[in-house]
């Protein structure tokens, strides 16, 4: 494409400028439509509703780490309590959080891999088996109010506008940490249905 000159150096001709033009703007043309590609509505669904192939993966892996949470509970020491979760790290303080709000039932805070603009995470600072909404009793019946009142109040809060309340529950519902808890979802308009 280039010629040597006679010490050796190389010397770029027009014809192998404009070669090089073409293949940067081809490589930008192909990173844009891949880009376009990945966020586009690739099925076709109505009202903008888009099921774009990275949310399909992000979905995918959430799955596949429910998958794994559940396992990994099914194989534990069967007491219901499960094993130490992510959550017991940072109740006890080990791991860091955006605490949003705590009292002696309940602590929120920010989830670090947010779903939503906003995407907060209510649970119960005693597991005491609640390691699903499944596995609840009830004598819980009072805590399990309590965590949805705090849940509302903190989306009335952060998402005038509306929110949304999710519980995952077991493998199915893609549960992937075995300590109950509630998530707030917000700031944008929620597509219907969620799953």
């Amino acid at each position: 494409v280039g010629t040597f000159g006679e010490e050796g150096t190389h010397r770029l001709t027009s014809k192998s400028l404009r070669m090089r033009a073409y293949i940067l703007l081809w490589l930008s043309l192909t990173v844009l439509a891949t880009q376009a590609f990945l966020t586009a509505n690739v099925w076709g669904l109505p009202n903008g509703n888009s099921k774009s192939i990275s949310s399909t993966l992000a979905m995918s892996d959430e799955v596949e780490a429910a998958a794994a949470a559940a396992e990994a509970y099914q194989n534990s020491d069967k007491d219901g309590a499960g094993p130490s979760t992510v959550f017991d790290k940072i109740l006890s303080g080990e791991w860091s959080s955006d605490k949003v709000y705590e009292d002696d039932e309940a602590f929120a805070f920010r989830d670090i891999s947010p779903q939503a603009p906003t995407h907060i995470l209510v649970i119960p600072k005693k597991r005491d088996g609640l390691t699903q909404l499944s596995n609840a009793r009830e004598d819980q019946k009072a805590l399990l109010g309590h965590l949805i009142y705090v849940a509302q109040e903190i989306g009335a809060k952060e998402c005038p506008d509306g929110f949304r309340l999710v519980i995952n529950d077991g493998k199915d519902g893609a549960q992937s940490v075995y300590h109950l808890h509630i998530h707030v979802l917000g700031g944008k308009q929620m597509g219907w249905p969620p799953g």
